[in-house]
């Protein structure tokens, strides 16, 4: 859930065993929509933005009205999540449509490959945010800290090996520690400070 749905909006029955890595269902009244980017609903298993509609959901933000706006359509919270629903209905959330970057027309997720990369031995933490580039939009380029020695490039290669061609890191740079926030989430905002300080 989410401060903006009084906070619940989905979870997993106590008995799900077989639906490790989602959120569950939608609680009692709610209705979960996955959304493209201009608002139309996706097949189930596609990706898009969770939307919500239900009882808990607020009535908007107070004295925001514009803020209000951006987030309230027709009844239905636009969470800023990027997720997918399937056949039984369960959430599962991929990223943040604010993390999302575009390379040559395409949408690339950072937390996907931040997945991969921490299925590597040597990766002890990571963090991708992209890079603008004039010609492709965004490069994914990957902040890493080591638990030993070895060749960044060769960490690079191995995770370019298992993923498709335009989600294809760009560049591993090593670093001693990820930023984080209090909450321990990945401050992305400074590490796209670095790479945007570049261009």
């Amino acid at each position: 859930g989410l401060s903006e749905t009084s906070p619940t909006v989905s979870c997993n029955p106590v008995t799900a065993t077989e639906y490790n890595g989602t959120i569950g269902l939608p609680v009692s009244s709610t209705e979960i929509s996955i959304r493209d980017d201009d608002g139309n609903e996706v097949p189930l298993g596609e990706r898009g933005e969770v939307c919500i509609r239900g009882p808990q959901v607020m009535r908007g933000y107070h004295n925001r009205p514009d803020a209000t706006a951006e987030v309230l359509t027709d009844g239905w919270l636009r969470t800023g999540d990027v997720g997918a629903l399937d056949d039984d209905g369960y959430l599962s959330i991929v990223d943040r449509t604010k993390d999302m970057l575009i390379y040559k027309g395409y949408n690339v997720y950072p937390r996907e490959l931040e997945e991969v990369l921490f299925q590597h031995p040597s990766v002890a933490n990571a963090a991708v945010v992209g890079k603008r580039d004039i010609a492709v939009g965004e490069l994914p380029i990957a902040f890493v800290v080591l638990s030993d020695g070895t060749d960044p490039d060769e960490i690079r290669d191995w995770v370019n090996g298992r993923v498709t061609p335009y989600k294809k890191l760009r560049e591993i740079r090593v670093v001693d520690e990820i930023p984080v926030s209090a909450a321990g989430k990945v401050l992305r905002r400074e590490l796209r400070a670095v790479v945007e300080g570049e261009s």
